[in-house]
């Protein structure tokens, strides 16, 4: 209805004749509805402008950043059977105490005399080896001998050749003379001949001194290589000593070793926290785990695995937010600040390859300097959530991102993800 005179005529129209009116006003509740729905909007896109950190989600572990600290398995180092246990799950242990004692199981091993015996056999090839070792040292003396009384003998023949030899050119120069003068007729035959004769033995003498000389040389050739020959097979046979006594002497030590590994003990004080055997009689092999021992970690670290797609985001120093297991808590994961019972970590390792497919390893360790000290009831093993922070941005970016599947930002980028150079330090400590 227009409103085209000033006069009002409300007064004048009865009240239960005002509902038409009353239907074509707005309705209070709806004002305020109006109202409040208004100022959500402005609200929420003020809320928009809201600066808020990415971060990182991942989840892990608890460990030990030490390797010796983490949880270690004792192995058996021989094959035996379990005789006894000393200890029970759950019981402290030193470095040294004994755990379990177990027996040989391989028959080479069964005599309980088995050292003395290889001593034994050592000493006796010790002995044999030094008797050896004289046998040779004797036929180098022989052989020194043979070549001296060769020389000698060979010096004799050669002297009685020089005189055998003046005795045929004193027969020789007669010959010739008493042979001009039986060809002269001046002598007889019968004296000639006599002189022929005394030549002809002169030669011979010459000749045999020449034949004595070479079959000594043969006869003592013959006795030093004979010598030689012995001395080279005492020798091999030393050699053969030497290679038995030092295959011996391993033995003996590989034994009396091996005699000390049927106490198989703990190499660091810790808490047994499970047994791998179970009683007595069981039969174990070289190498397998008996029970395993938790060390008293004071080093205590978060295991946690992030998507390779935001991998390159991360940076050695990143603050992290961590839930741990058992632990209330309200995570706030872009306005940490408000976050309640969450922990804060530093990433202290990064992985330089792929630990699984899609996923990268990273340790973070606590951060006290900013924040309340882990919880001193933290366990190796117990699971954790992650958020490492990054750089802020406003909440209607960070709502685009996450609809969009893009991964987070970062203004700059990280400088320590090359590869670490020779001497063990990366890109940035080189810089």
């Amino acid at each position: 209805m227009m409103k085209l005179s000033d006069q009002d005529v409300g007064p004048l129209i009865q009240a239960e004749n005002r509902y038409s009116l009353r239907a074509l006003e707005t309705p209070r509740a709806g004002v305020i509805l109006a109202r409040c729905l208004l100022a959500m909007a402005v609200v929420l896109l003020l809320f928009m402008f809201l600066p808020w950190q990415q971060n990182i989600r991942g989840a892990g572990k608890v460990t030990a950043l030490n390797p010796a600290h983490r949880p270690q398995t004792v192995q058996a180092v021989i094959a035996g059977q379990i005789q006894k246990w000393h200890v029970q799950e759950g019981q402290y242990v030193d470095a040294g105490d004994t755990i379990v004692t177990i027996r040989e199981v391989k028959e080479k091993y069964f005599d309980p005399q088995l050292l003395e015996r290889l001593q034994e056999q050592l000493a006796a090839k010790k002995s044999s080896l030094v008797a050896k070792r004289e046998k040779a040292d004797a036929l180098r003396r022989q052989i020194v001998a043979l070549q001296q009384g060769r020389d000698r003998k060979i010096e004799q023949s050669k002297a009685k050749l020089e005189a055998e030899r003046v005795k045929f050119r004193n027969a020789e120069n007669q010959y010739q003379r008493n042979k001009k003068l039986y060809e002269a007729g001046n002598i007889p035959l019968t004296k000639f001949q006599e002189i022929t004769y005394k030549y002809e033995g002169s030669v011979a003498d010459y000749q045999n001194a020449q034949v004595e000389i070479e079959r000594l040389r043969a006869e003592y050739e013959e006795k030093i290589s004979k010598s030689h020959s012995d001395l080279n097979a005492t020798e091999s046979d030393i050699f053969d000593s030497e290679g038995e006594i030092s295959k011996l002497t391993n033995e003996y030590a590989n034994t009396r070793i091996r005699n000390n590994q049927y106490q198989i003990t703990a190499a660091q004080a810790g808490y047994v926290v499970r047994a791998m055997k179970a009683g007595i009689g069981e039969t174990i092999k070289e190498g397998d785990a008996v029970c395993t021992v938790m060390p008293e970690a004071r080093d205590l670290a978060v295991d946690m695995y992030v998507k390779a797609m935001d991998m390159p985001l991360i940076s050695k120093g990143r603050h992290v937010r961590i839930e741990f297991d058992g632990w209330p808590a309200l995570q706030f994961s872009g306005w940490p600040s408000v976050s309640v019972g969450t922990f804060g970590g530093t990433v202290q390792v990064i992985d330089y390859f792929s630990s699984e497919p899609g996923t990268f390893r990273i340790l973070v360790t606590p951060d006290n300097s900013h924040d309340e000290p882990w919880p001193q009831q933290l366990r190796i093993g117990s699971g954790v959530r992650g958020w490492v922070m990054l750089d802020d941005v406003p909440v209607w970016y960070e709502i685009w991102r996450q609809l969009n599947g893009f991964p987070p930002s970062l203004y700059t980028a990280p400088l320590d993800q090359a590869l670490p150079a020779k001497g063990g330090t990366d890109s940035k400590e080189k810089k």
